[in-house]
């Protein structure tokens, strides 16, 4: 478990210092995959590298099972490091090694045999999908094929924790959605807890079970994804989810209650949702807002729908939606904080 208590950082500058960040406290549970995400400046990135102790922070502390890491000596934060590895958004792979190399790097670091090294390497080019790059140079591979190295570098030490840093802002959105594949295939078979620093909310939706907003290095919001996204309390969380007419959506007429359904990998189908519940059930629903993509034969995403009518009109439409697998439904407050 990682728990991030009252952290502050600040960064000097001529006019007295920037906050970074401002009193965060978060806790990650082993085994969650734990989006954080903000708007650019927000602290995003300065949080996750105080976790590892990348950046030390000005107060507060990060305890890992316990552990203070900000109390440990360099040796000590070196083996914590091994269990907390990290990806990036621009791969950082080491251009005149091969693939095989770049994974055993790590292991050379930290004094494996060489044979041993290289079949723990072989093995994590399988598991990432690459079995057949291990003598291919970066220079040589997709942005996709490198960050499923960086990924497999990421997991030569064994670590516990991986801590992504926008790793997939650099990358087209199928090429994004097979790397989230991937990372929800390693928490599941492996047992590792993820961290995953985005600005995408598409990335969060997918793949997260757990969320924080931060806003101005502050957490203006946190808990499951699918209750967060669904209802979002604070003004960040309402942009994030909303980025378009936010008033507009907070301000219903009052012969209209709203609707959120969230999408996490719904099966498609050729008849539209929404009109097909309007021919079944005589409910013409409003689409308010909707950001939702069709990955394969499945949909992620979210929409807002205005239910004309009474209580009985609302209940009718949450029956009908409930029973369609992969998707959450709740009715949202009309009111804004």
């Amino acid at each position: 478990m990682i728990e991030i208590k009252n952290l502050t950082k600040t960064f000097p500058g001529a006019d007295g210092g920037v906050e970074a960040l401002k009193d965060v406290s978060l806790t990650i549970h082993d085994g969650d995959i734990f989006g954080i995400i903000g708007m650019s400046g927000a602290g995003k990135s300065t949080l996750v590298r105080c976790i590892n102790m990348l950046e030390r922070p000005t107060q507060g502390t990060v305890l890992i099972d316990g552990q203070d890491v900000g109390a440990l000596k360099q040796k000590e934060l070196r083996k914590v490091r091994q269990n907390v590895t990290m990806i990036f958004q621009g791969f950082n792979l080491l251009q005149q090694r091969t693939c095989l190399k770049n994974v055993c790097f790590p292991l050379e670091l930290a004094g494996v045999p060489k044979a041993e090294a290289k079949k723990r390497a072989l093995e994590l080019l399988e598991i990432v999908g690459l079995p057949t790059k291990a003598d291919a140079y970066p220079a040589q591979l997709s942005g996709g094929q490198q960050q499923r190295v960086a990924i497999a570098r990421a997991l030569a030490t064994e670590p516990k924790v991986l801590l992504c840093d926008e790793a997939t802002s650099a990358l087209d959105p199928n090429t994004t959605h097979s790397i989230l594949e991937l990372i929800r295939d390693i928490n599941k078979k492996l047992g590792i807890t993820v961290i995953i620093i985005t600005h995408q909310m598409s990335v969060v939706e997918e793949v997260c079970n757990r969320v924080a907003i931060l806003d101005a290095g502050t957490v203006a919001e946190e808990g499951d994804v699918s209750a967060v996204f669904s209802s979002p309390k604070s003004r960040a969380a309402r942009q994030l989810v909303f980025p378009e007419g936010v008033q507009e959506i907070l301000n219903p007429c009052n012969r209209e209650h709203r609707l959120r359904v969230v999408f996490h990998g719904a099966q498609t189908t050729r008849t539209p949702l929404i009109s097909q519940m309007a021919i079944e059930l005589g409910i013409p629903a409003n689409i308010l807002s909707a950001s939702t993509r069709p990955i394969g034969d499945k949909v992620y995403g979210n929409m807002l729908l205005g239910i004309p009518g009474g209580q009985q009109e609302l209940q009718k439409a949450i029956n009908y939606l409930r029973v369609i697998p992969n998707i959450f439904i709740e009715e949202v407050s009309d009111r804004a904080e």
